[in-house]
């Protein structure tokens, strides 16, 4: 990897410009795409410390879909060489290809691919190639092209009726909450620094509001829009807070963002695939640029098991 390839994209003005992802095939349940929903022939290459990574994880558990797709951890720290499968706590060698590095998975699939190796990303074991690693894609696959293969309790995250209203809700919070981090963070001037915090402490105080009557971010269900919010929410205070200098306000000073991080917490799939070893320790040893000490801190002392009552908003 490139030291282009490893470091944050920004423009002339200092703002960060996320890269595209250009591996974007997709899986249908028919098998119309040339690559079929089946059990057994996907691998899931994810990392606990990333948040797009994460939101396929919680997704595969919440479904059911363990023993359908496969999933292998990556080391949470990452170097020039980017993503590395190595045997540590939470995280192993690769178990399906024996890569040294994910860039051998993307360079396997295309040899003139220049872009970053990212997670998650999906490996077809037929074809012997990536099929996406396109974060949005992966997710909204597993709810809607795996139906078959599903736990029979399993919920709908993405239901037809529900669809537009995810949709901008996703767009809304992803703008400004889940890349405005990162814009936050990376940003390499005063002026795009400031912007980016403005919108995305706007975005949490409209998300304040938002779920002061309802318990979920689209009604009274559990969907996609909450699983895409989740992953930032539980690593705010521990890390975008300081590291990335979103410091007007904690998470845990929003009493209705909060209590809905810990009931989201609390759900099977969501607080059990958090590592916040893997987390702290991703962003504080791998952006040398931001945390040149590369000092991990200890805290902050969050109870994410606190008592919280978000089954009764919207219901009173």
């Amino acid at each position: 990897m490139t030291t282009a390839q490893f470091t944050a994209e920004t423009n002339a003005a200092g703002a960060f410009v996320r890269q595209e992802y250009t591996i974007r095939d997709r899986i249908t349940a028919d098998g119309s795409s040339g690559f079929p929903a089946e059990a057994g022939r996907y691998h899931l290459y994810v990392s606990l410390a990333c948040p797009w990574a994460h939101r396929s994880i919680i997704v595969r558990r919440v479904l059911g879909l363990e023993s359908v797709i496969s999933l292998s951890v990556v080391d949470p720290v990452r170097d020039e060489r980017g993503w590395a499968f190595r045997s540590g706590p939470g995280y192993t060698p690769d178990p399906v290809n024996g890569f040294a590095f994910l860039s051998e998975a993307y360079l396997r699939t295309d040899p003139t691919y220049t872009g970053r190796y990212t997670v998650p990303c999906l490996w077809d074991r037929v074809s012997g190639r990536l099929v996406t690693n396109n974060y949005p894609d992966i997710t909204l696959d597993l709810e809607t092209q795996f139906r078959a293969f599903q736990r029979p309790d399993a919920p709908d995250l993405y239901p037809a009726a529900l669809r537009e209203e995810i949709d901008a809700v996703n767009a809304l919070v992803y703008t400004d909450v889940n890349n405005g981090v990162y814009k936050a963070g990376f940003a390499t001037s005063q002026a795009s620094y400031e912007a980016a915090v403005d919108r995305l402490f706007a975005r949490l105080d409209w998300l304040e509001a938002r779920l002061a009557g309802q318990r979920f971010l689209v009604g009274p269900q559990l969907t996609e829009a909450d699983v895409r919010l989740f992953t930032t929410l539980v690593r705010f205070d521990a890390v975008y807070y300081g590291h990335f200098k979103c410091n007007l306000r904690r998470l845990v000073d929003y009493p209705h963002l909060w209590g809905y991080a810990r009931d989201l917490y609390a759900q099977p799939g969501f607080g059990d695939t958090v590592d916040f070893d893997h987390i702290k320790r991703h962003y504080y040893l791998t952006h040398d640029k931001i945390n040149p000490n590369r000092i991990v801190p200890k805290g902050p002392l969050v109870d994410w098991t606190a008592p919280q009552d978000r089954a009764t908003v919207g219901a009173r």
